[in-house]
């Protein structure tokens, strides 16, 4: 576009004059690295040798930017670069808050944890389905729903991590990942779909799909559109996302049929994007319906925890099991989202850090002791403690903090979810949160008893113990760190989490970000 040719009062109303900074690149770079990384992977998809590598360099990359940016955010508040130099509503925004900073920083920790531990779990013969494209292209999209700033971006970048997906579920092409893969995928295309439909009623209704727009639009609105609906809407479609109670039947079904990676990556980030899709819409965009709808999303969290919790301790399989857990969690994380506040949703960004992180370390661990022991039965699995002591203890770690138990990081988010439930007099919902931790407990230590104590001569595990392998301890030893550091020392967490939530509540600093004084259309 000649700029020269326009009239410049148009040009200042619709165009970014300034010159870009390259803190405002920051947004954006993890995007474009991911997306770049996986275009160099598909020119050289003949050398899968190299594969590893690429991504572990990208990855570790993308660790530092998303610190980068984490660490500016902290320090000077949210951050917004628009695309195509086009000022807000016209462009598309990128706008990074201390929400969006935290959940990306700990997805892309997580998600190079897991491109080590493929080291061990995708071979080099199966790294030509395309395992290490589909990560970054996965990371691209998670990235790009927690960095960015629009409506109908934010699923656009549910749709490129839903391509990924589909591409790692079926790795392997074994008839079990392609029945669990056709139950996710119709489930997740029913509530992309319905968020679809939800986005096009928002742009009738506001005229605009800029998030920090629509926030400061929707309190001249509220009388006369249907705000309350489009809520309901928007929140059935991310609710399905998460998995929450009744719509999460799709989870238990398909999450134990993939590469042990693969499940536990889908366990820590997809649906951590649909709690994060959640708060960012619910409680940031619409505050008001989301006072509405508190009883009904806790009805839901109740029975979301206590049946997940149920579920799993239903199982004979450990990774069905775990499916199970990753429901239960999302039950604690809409507690939190129901109750609201700076106490309930402080402790929700808490415990979804603290859970994006956990059940990826969980699965880890089980995909070791099935491993070590040639079996995820229960009825089979025995004798991992004589086998590997130190592997057994930093298991029971990451047990211990999937039931809430003190000194891990499990233990703070839940004692917080409590005090507020007690708080707002949610007596029963502070009973659900106790109940679903002490039936999470029994199936914990139920595993530990039987796979890890439990003798069996009959099956010795030392034939097996070769499948402790460094490539995989490495990831595991740093995430049960992660977990037992901001157990012991969760002040830092705790503080973030609250500066977070406050900013959740009072948006202004992340309208201003998208509107600085002077551009307000």
């Amino acid at each position: 576009m000649a700029v020269s040719n326009l009239n410049p009062a148009a040009v200042t109303a619709a165009m970014v004059t300034e010159p870009t900074t390259w803190v405002q690149w920051l947004p954006i770079l993890p995007v474009m690295l991911c997306l770049m990384g996986a275009a160099v992977l598909m020119m050289i998809r003949e050398q899968t040798r190299f594969h590893a590598t690429v991504a572990m360099g990208v990855l570790g990359v993308l660790v530092g930017l998303d610190a980068m940016l984490l660490g500016y955010v902290a320090s000077h508040g949210p951050l917004t670069v628009m695309m195509g130099r086009w000022l807000p509503p016209f462009g598309i925004a990128f706008t990074v808050d201390l929400t969006g900073a935290l959940f990306a920083l700990t997805s892309a920790i997580v998600a190079l944890a897991g491109g080590i531990y493929a080291l061990v779990d995708i071979q080099l013969s199966a790294r030509r389905y395309g395992f290490f494209p589909f990560l970054l292209v996965l990371m691209a999209g998670v990235s790009g729903a927690f960095l960015t700033g629009d409506l109908f971006n934010l699923y656009v970048w549910f749709e490129v991590l839903l391509i990924s997906s589909f591409g790692m579920l079926i790795l392997g092409s074994e008839r079990e990942q392609i029945d669990g893969a056709l139950k996710y995928a119709i489930l997740n295309l029913i509530a992309t779909t319905l968020f679809l439909l939800s986005v096009g009623f928002v742009y009738a209704i506001f005229g605009t799909l800029n998030m920090a727009d629509i926030t400061r639009k929707a309190n001249d609105l509220r009388e006369t559109a249907p705000l309350l609906t489009l809520t309901c809407l928007l929140t059935l479609a991310f609710a399905m996302k998460a998995a929450a109670f009744p719509v999460n039947f799709w989870l238990p079904a398909s999450y134990h049929t993939p590469r042990i990676v693969v499940s536990a990556l889908f366990a820590a980030l997809l649906t951590k994007v649909g709690i994060y899709s959640l708060i960012r819409v619910v409680v940031m965009m619409f505050p008001v319906e989301q006072e509405v709808l508190s009883l009904p999303l806790a009805l839901v969290a109740a029975a979301t925890m206590v049946l997940g919790a149920l579920g799993a301790l239903a199982q004979t399989d450990t990774r069905k099991l775990l499916g199970f857990l990753v429901i239960s969690g999302i039950g604690s994380m809409l507690t939190g989202i129901a109750i609201g506040g700076l106490q309930g949703l402080s402790a929700t960004l808490f415990y979804t850090l603290h859970s994006i992180v956990l059940m990826a370390a969980l699965y880890f661990v089980i995909g070791q002791a099935g491993r070590m022991a040639g079996s995820f039965s229960l009825s089979t699995l025995s004798g991992i403690y004589r086998a590997a002591p130190l592997f057994s203890f930093v298991s029971l770690a990451l047990f211990f903090a999937a039931s809430g138990l003190p000194p891990f990081s499990g233990f703070w988010p839940k004692a917080m979810l409590l005090k507020a439930a007690l708080d707002i007099g949610a007596w029963w919902l502070a009973a659900s949160i106790l109940v679903a931790g002490f039936i999470t407990t029994i199936a914990i230590v139920r595993v530990f008893l039987l796979a890890y104590w439990r003798s069996n001569p009959d099956r010795p595990v030392e034939g097996h113990h070769a499948g402790l392998s460094p490539a995989a301890m490495l990831p595991i030893l740093l995430l049960t760190g992660l977990v037992i550091g901001f157990g012991v020392f969760p002040e830092r967490l705790i503080s973030l989490s609250q500066d977070a939530a406050i900013g959740l509540l009072d948006p202004d600093g992340y309208i201003a970000s998208v509107f600085p004084k002077g551009n307000v259309p």
